[in-house]
C-alpha cells in the first residue's frame, strides 16, 4: 500500500450512494490506461468509504446494491476506473504534462510528412498541438488521445501514420550484434544468412524512427550497412 501522505481521493456515486477510496493518482492513471497495477499497491487503505476524510466506512448494503460484491478489489477497480480522482491542482498539471509528452513522442515515432516522406520534429508537432488547442486528459489513455490530436492538427500540418519497409543488408564483422539491435527496434519480415557471413533482412520499422535507424545502423556497421527502402505490398 502506499502513504497516507500520497493518496488523493478517487470518488464513485450511484444509486444516491457515495463511495470513496484513497488512491495514488498516478498508479490510478496507470489502471485506467490498462496496465497490470495491483490494486493493492495502488491504495493507502483497504477500504471503501463513504466518506474517507472522515474514515466513514460504505455499508456492505449499499456495496451490494451498487456493486453486487463486498470485495475490496473488485470494487476499488471499479471506483478508479469509473470514478472521478480529485486531484491536487500541481498533480493535475504534472500529469497533463507527463500524458503530452507521451501523446508528441507517439506520433513523432509512427507519423510523417507525406509531402516529403520524412518524419516531423517533435516541436513541431507540439506546436501543432498548442495552435490546434488540443485538450489532454490525464487520465484518457494514449491511443485515444492521438487520434483526437491527429484529427485535430491535420488542417495544420501534412501529417499520417505510415510505415517503411526496408531491406538491410549488414557485412560479416558486424551481423552477430546487429541482429539483437535491429530486432529490438524493427519487425524483422524475413531474413537470412550468406555463405559470407553477412546477414540480410527485411524490416519494417515506424515511419517516424526512419532517420534513428539509419543512425543505429551506421553506429553497429560504421557506414558499412547497405539500406534501401522497399514499396509496400
Amino acid at each position: 500500500m502506499i502513504s497516507l501522505d500520497d493518496a488523493v481521493i478517487a470518488r464513485f456515486e450511484s444509486h444516491g450512494c457515495k463511495f470513496e477510496i484513497l488512491v495514488d493518482p498516478d498508479k490510478a492513471a496507470l489502471i485506467r490506461s490498462g496496465s497490470a497495477i495491483d490494486i493493492e499497491d495502488s491504495v493507502a487503505a483497504l477500504h471503501v468509504f463513504e466518506n474517507a476524510s472522515q474514515a466513514e466506512r460504505a455499508s456492505d448494503e449499499n456495496l451490494l446494491k451498487v456493486f453486487s460484491t463486498t470485495n475490496f478489489n473488485e470494487i476499488a477497480e471499479k471506483i478508479i476506473r469509473k470514478g472521478d480522482i480529485h486531484l491536487t491542482a500541481d498533480q493535475r498539471r504534472q500529469m497533463i504534462a507527463d500524458k503530452r509528452k507521451q501523446i508528441v513522442a507517439f506520433i513523432a515515432r509512427h507519423a510523417e510528412n507525406p509531402q516529403t516522406s520524412l518524419p516531423h520534429p517533435p516541436q513541431r508537432i507540439e506546436n501543432a498541438l498548442d495552435e490546434a488547442r488540443v485538450a489532454v486528459d490525464p487520465f484518457k489513455p494514449v491511443d485515444e488521445q492521438v487520434k483526437e490530436a491527429m484529427k485535430a492538427i491535420r488542417p495544420l500540418l501534412p501529417i499520417r501514420f505510415a510505415e517503411l519497409r526496408l531491406a538491410v543488408k549488414i557485412p560479416a564483422d558486424y551481423a552477430a550484434r546487429a541482429y539483437g539491435d535491429i530486432a529490438a527496434v524493427a519487425t524483422i519480415e524475413r531474413d537470412e544468412w550468406q555463405k559470407d557471413g553477412s546477414w540480410i533482412c527485411v524490416v519494417t520499422i515506424p515511419a517516424g524512427i526512419q532517420n534513428d535507424f539509419y543512425g543505429l545502423l551506421n553506429k553497429i556497421c560504421k557506414g558499412d550497412a547497405d539500406v534501401k527502402i522497399l514499396k509496400n505490398n
